[in-house]
């Protein structure tokens, strides 16, 4: 087993935008996103962006915001906005570099998102899982969610990809 003197996630600031496109790059090669459109997740929504360091370099991220239930925000397409009258709290991204796998990391801030969206009065959170993590966010209490309205923007991450929804209490 791999020992780390140092694993915390932080509050991303806009000096790690580099850094988050570098991990995305390399945890999710096929779901292609430009540093304009993570640098814009980040300037609409900064208090769900976190970015996980292993001994003080990074080593993951996360990317959340309000968001519509049922709706899915386009991959590499500015937002311009987010929605005025939001329902739910979106999961955009959470991307571990392998190093990190095993530490708990993801579950810990999938726990502190879960207190953020409670505290804003939010009924649901939501994400749509790929690269086969469907089990892992069922262990964290998201189902799927089947939406006939949603099957050909799903096709447009991967064919397994699932819209998942968390009622909170």
């Amino acid at each position: 087993m791999i020992q780390f003197r140092d694993v915390a996630w932080r509050a991303m600031s806009g000096y790690d935008i580099d850094a988050v496109s570098t991990i995305a790059g390399k945890v999710h090669p096929g779901f292609y996103e430009s540093v304009e459109v993570l640098a814009e997740k980040y300037a609409l929504y900064h208090n769900g962006c976190y970015l996980l360091e292993v001994n003080e370099k990074p080593a993951g991220y996360v990317l959340s915001h309000p968001w519509r239930l049922g709706d899915l925000p386009p991959l590499n397409t500015l937002l311009g906005a987010l929605p005025e009258t939001p329902d739910t709290y979106y999961i955009h991204d959470l991307a571990l570099l392998p190093l990190t796998r095993g530490l708990g990391s993801a579950k810990g801030i999938v726990a502190a998102l879960t207190k953020h969206a409670a505290v804003k009065n939010f009924a649901t959170m939501s994400l749509v899982a790929v690269n086969k993590s469907r089990p892992f966010w069922e262990k964290l209490g998201f189902e799927v969610e089947e939406r006939p309205d949603l099957v050909e923007k799903l096709h447009g991450y991967e064919a397994d990809a699932r819209y998942m929804i968390k009622r909170l209490p």
